[in-house]
């Protein structure tokens, strides 16, 4: 039984006799408080979707789910649901497309390294790589001579998302992103 402060995000915890994923985790230190840090976090049951709102102190101890990560790529979108496809048993997981809306930023057909997590044989999120390519679909023409530390401009990627990216960056070019920080991490090797 791991503490509190252990928890990652994505992570399938027994709460109160249900199965949650935590979505997000935000870390506090109350001044003048010699226990240690609060953890606020955001969970959403996994069997009705419902949203809940807890704080835990480090030292809480939590009960993990059992949860099955199973490899995937992205395969069309239906409706208001993504499907994703193993990729061992070519099973088809479902997600609604409020669950996973801001990891859909960042994937297309290409992206590998996706896991969807299995709760209960219910697929209840995904699991994103740290870092994804995509191709610059729009930005302003890169000026020549532009070293890579110069100023910053912002790019609209092939998933819709804009981040900023240095000005030596053109349209068409493949970059890596960092999904987490939401930041140019460098342009990708080519395939």
């Amino acid at each position: 039984m791991p503490k509190a402060g252990e928890i990652k995000r994505n992570a399938a915890v027994e709460y109160n006799g249900k199965t949650y994923i935590v979505r997000d985790i935000e870390r506090s230190v109350p001044q003048g408080r010699a226990g240690g840090s609060l953890y606020r976090m955001r969970m959403y049951d996994v069997v009705t979707g419902s949203k809940i709102d807890e704080t835990f102190k480090d030292s809480d101890m939590l009960n993990l789910a059992d949860l099955v990560r199973r490899p995937a790529l992205f395969s069309y979108a239906d409706g208001e649901e993504f499907v994703f496809m193993d990729q061992e048993n070519y099973t088809p997981y479902n997600l609604h497309k409020d669950a996973i809306a801001e990891e859909m930023l960042f994937i297309n057909e290409e992206t590998e390294g996706l896991q969807v997590i299995v709760v209960n044989e219910l697929p209840v999120a995904l699991d994103m790589p740290t870092n994804v390519e995509l191709v610059v679909l729009e930005t302003d023409p890169s000026i020549k001579g532009a070293s890579a530390t110069s100023r910053s401009k912002p790019a609209k990627l092939s998933t819709g998302v804009t981040i900023s990216v240095p000005e030596h960056i053109a349209t068409g070019d493949r970059i890596k992103i960092n999904v987490e920080e939401r930041k140019f991490m460098g342009r990708a090797d080519s395939k």
